[in-house]
Formats: C-alpha cells, sequence, structure tokens
C-alpha cells in the first residue's frame, strides 16, 4: 500500500516516520520531495583498475567537496546527498524517482530502494545530460514513495550505511 499525505503527515506527528530539516512542504500527494544537500562527489575518468574488495583510497576516482551550487558537467556522473535526514519505520519502504521536472532537463538516477528501519541523510547517484546544468542546494531533488510491507520487516536495515549524513562513498565489497 502506498502512503497517501494524509497517512504520511500521520506518520510524521506521531513520529514513527522522522525527516529532520521539516518543511510541510516536502509531503506530496503520495510521497515526500527530498531537498539537494550541498555535498557531492564526481566520479572520475580513471586508467587505475578500482578493486570493490580491498579499495582503501578513492581520491583517484571520487573528487569530492561542498557547494550552494553545482555545475554538473555534460554526461558527467555524481553522488549528491539530500539535505533531509530521515528515519524510516521498519514497516515503510521508500521507492527513489528523480522529480519529474529534473528527468525532463535530463538528468537520470538508478532505481533505488530505502530499506525499512533506514536512517540518515540519501546519497543518489545522478547521471548530468548532454550539457551542463546548475543545481542549487535545497532544490527539491527527488521524490520518494512509501509503501507499507505486508508486515514489519524482521530484520531492519543496520548496515554500514546507517547514519549517513552528506554524501557517502561506496563501501568495500565482501569477497564472494
Amino acid at each position: 500500500m502506498i502512503l497517501s499525505d494524509f497517512d504520511l503527515r500521520n506518520y510524521i506527528a506521531s513520529g514513527r516516520l522522522y525527516i529532520e530539516p521539516f518543511d510541510p512542504s516536502v509531503v506530496r500527494e503520495n510521497g515526500l520531495d527530498l531537498r539537494l544537500g550541498s555535498g557531492y562527489c564526481e566520479l572520475l575518468e580513471a586508467d587505475v583498475v578500482l578493486d570493490p574488495y580491498s579499495h582503501t583510497d578513492l581520491s583517484s576516482f571520487y573528487k569530492c567537496g561542498e557547494a550552494m551550487e553545482i555545475i554538473l558537467k555534460p554526461w558527467g556522473r555524481y553522488l549528491l546527498h539530500t539535505l533531509e535526514y530521515i528515519r524510516l519505520p521498519p514497516e515503510l519502504v521508500g521507492f527513489v524517482e528523480l522529480r519529474s521536472t529534473l528527468a525532463r532537463l535530463g538528468l537520470m538516477i538508478p532505481p533505488t530502494i530505502v530499506d525499512g528501519g533506514f536512517e540518515g541523510e540519501l546519497t543518489i547517484e545522478v547521471q548530468a545530460p548532454p550539457f551542463p546544468i546548475k543545481l542549487r542546494q535545497g532544490t527539491r531533488f527527488l521524490h520518494v514513495i512509501l509503501a507499507k510491507v505486508s508486515t514489519p520487516i524482521e530484520k531492519p536495515y543496520r548496515g554500514e550505511y546507517q547514519g549517513q549524513r552528506g554524501v557517502r562513498l561506496p563501501k568495500k565489497l565482501e569477497p564472494p
């Protein structure tokens, strides 16, 4: 079941769904519009092989910073984050989409799920269109549709990205 604006406001009022900083305008008809934070990491071209099982220094692969405005390079790939820190109860999961206005400008994101029990700012990969585009901190950026699962999740998310703030670079992969 997808939550409506009525359901979302009740979850927020009860404290079961936490959003900070909270602005009532983030609650939309059937989801939350989360705003763009100030941190970014640009994915760089590199001739060095990244071993995701043993990486320790990612500086050859990412250029990170903070800015009130960022100009995304044509076809560039970036990690961006939300201004809002959220905490989902174990019975809710989130489906993350780019706001349609930004998608119509040519921006793209991969399919992303927010697990029940997750808390933190969301880090999302964005691919730029074939022309430079300027984004400003505080822009309504992502639309998160929250759905209630049929029963509460028995093992809520407790992974390495729990509690993240700003852009969080990838963790090491566990060897198979």
